[in-house]
């Protein structure tokens, strides 16, 4: 499945494809000491409950860059609500992927085969990171592979 890279890991600045410009636009700067954990993009062709395409979190040993495309494989899912100032809850689950160069997660194919540490940590990542904007995160569980790709076919469906 492709993925488009919009913020690298490791940036404390996030970018957003702007669909009018086709261009990356400079969205925010993450407070000090806050950055992204791995790769975060978009499905192309897709619509999440936000209105926004559906967001994918490339788990790799290596980073990206804005725009790059990457072919990986979907291998689970974070199931989240989210809400901004006090607003109506909204899903805004966030997918996970493995690219298919990864040599580090080559054999991973579902969300159980990543160290629990690691999700717990990407979880506590977006917790932090939408508190700073005001916005509750509020994870509620995780889907393997499988299921992940049945509520994404399901998602794409809907669009």
């Amino acid at each position: 499945m492709d993925i488009v890279i919009e913020t690298p890991k490791g940036s404390r600045i996030k970018y957003k494809f702007d669909e009018n410009q086709k261009l990356f636009r400079l969205m925010k700067i993450l407070p000090e000491g806050l950055v992204f954990p791995f790769d975060f993009g978009f499905i192309p062709g897709t619509r999440g409950e936000d209105g926004d395409p559906i967001d994918v979190l490339v788990i790799s040993e290596f980073q990206g860059f804005p725009g790059c495309l990457m072919d990986c494989r979907i291998i689970g899912c974070i199931r989240a609500e989210q809400s901004s100032n006090g607003k109506k809850q909204i899903r805004n689950d966030r997918f996970l992927a493995i690219p298919e160069q990864s040599g580090v997660f080559e054999n991973a194919i579902s969300i159980e085969d990543i160290p629990s540490t690691i999700i717990s940590q990407v979880e506590k990542f977006f917790t932090n990171y939408l508190e700073g904007e005001g916005k509750t995160f509020s994870p509620l569980g995780n889907l393997n592979a499988a299921q992940a790709m049945a509520l994404l076919t399901a998602e794409k469906a809907t669009v």
